[in-house]
């Protein structure tokens, strides 16, 4: 599979089409005294500066370009259910759903779930068929929360599940899949439970079930069964865990995890959660707050709000002191080690092949110079 040096980009303009509206934080609701609401924080804006900071950043000379396509439903089986599959079809053609708290399948966002995974899908091929070493995909909507047979998190279809079958079913005999996306991966890991042909690890913040479409509780004691037991490892991190926090985890777990595995593919699975756990907070305080004004609850009202002040500024002088400032629990500089360990893993196990597909990242700005950070600790270029 020995390829050309550059990192090649699998995208579509048309995932630009997934509309996911406006309200308070991500709940889509308008509390009806607001003149000013929150864009969803998976909305087209994040991607269009990851677009355009891969063309025209410091890296661009070294990314070759590829337009995505669109999924067929016989590829989504792969990975997801007949069932879950025909609602969704059948969810898009009655204008749109629901699917769990804050995740709209809206109309259109169907078409764009299916060029996701039709883009990744692409991007693993490209490299299975020795192409080139490196592919990126950079889709929308994120897929790392869909389950077999249930939405999740901004999540429809899960992209990088449908990768791992691809390679399995093209005579890769193992694949390790490597979330540093800052949520639990719990859908990938939710499709591979049962299997011994993929390792499955997930680095994300310590924050638990979130409710009944995310039943996993990302917990060191989920490691898979059956032939899978031992196959899933989970690597739940405190709340500011920062660079030597990830790089103790990566040295000492999941490099000789890997090691041991001795994958024939990689496949990372990132995102640039910029704001996650202010977005964590704001997310539980915000709905408590709108549950209880629809309510009429005044006197609970005022004192949630009291409640939640206290809170939002014991959160920032915290984060303040461990020089947060509101960013991601890395920064860029470690976001760029990170990129050479996998990098190196690669080198060693899978001569070389590494599929890399997005996921979250919120914070409109930061988000575009933290995957410009990744995708150099990938390229054989040293920029800075």
């Amino acid at each position: 599979m020995a390829g050309s040096p550059s990192i090649h980009v699998f995208w579509h303009e048309g995932m630009l089409n997934h509309d996911t509206g406006y309200g308070v934080f991500d709940t889509g609701e308008d509390p009806g005294f607001l003149d000013v609401l929150d864009k969803h924080p998976e909305n087209s804006d994040r991607i269009k500066n990851m677009v355009s900071i891969l063309k025209r950043g410091p890296l661009s000379p070294f990314i070759t370009w590829h337009s995505g396509r669109h999924a067929l439903l016989s590829e989504l089986h792969s990975f997801h259910h007949q069932d879950y599959v025909n609602e969704l079809v059948e969810a898009d053609k009655n204008g749109g759903k629901v699917m769990c708290c804050g995740t709209f399948l809206n109309p259109g966002s169907w078409d764009v779930s299916l060029l996701a995974a039709g883009t990744t899908l692409s991007a693993m091929k490209h490299v299975l068929e020795g192409q080139g070493n490196i592919a990126y995909a950079l889709v929308r909507p994120p897929g790392h929360h869909a389950q077999p047979t249930r939405a999740d998190g901004y999540c429809f279809l899960n992209n990088a599940g449908l990768a791992v079958h691809l390679a399995l079913n093209s005579g890769c005999e193992k694949v390790a899949v490597v979330d540093i996306d800052v949520h639990h991966g719990n859908g990938t890991a939710e499709g591979f439970y049962m299997s011994n042909k993929v390792l499955t690890i997930s680095l994300h913040m310590d924050h638990g079930s979130w409710g009944p479409s995310h039943p996993q509780s990302g917990s060191i004691d989920e490691l898979g069964e059956g032939q899978g037991y031992g196959y899933n490892l989970n690597i739940p991190l405190p709340n500011g865990t920062g660079n030597r926090g990830y790089e103790y985890a990566m040295k000492t777990l999941v490099v000789p995890a890997i090691q041991k595995f001795e994958p024939h593919m990689i496949v990372l699975v990132v995102g640039q959660d910029s704001s996650a756990t202010r977005e964590n907070i704001l997310s539980k305080c915000l709905t408590a707050i709108l549950l209880m004004v629809m309510l009429y609850d005044v006197k609970l009202f005022v004192n949630l709000v009291y409640i939640y002040l206290i809170v939002m500024s014991l959160h920032f002088f915290t984060f303040k002191l461990v020089r947060s400032k509101w960013k991601a629990m890395l920064d860029d500089g470690w976001l760029l080690e990170i990129g050479q360990i996998i990098s190196e893993l690669a080198k060693k196990y899978s001569s070389g092949s590494l599929l890399i597909v997005q996921e979250g990242g919120y914070h409109v700005t930061y988000s575009a110079y933290c995957l410009h950070a990744t995708l150099e600790g990938y390229s054989t270029y040293r920029l800075l």
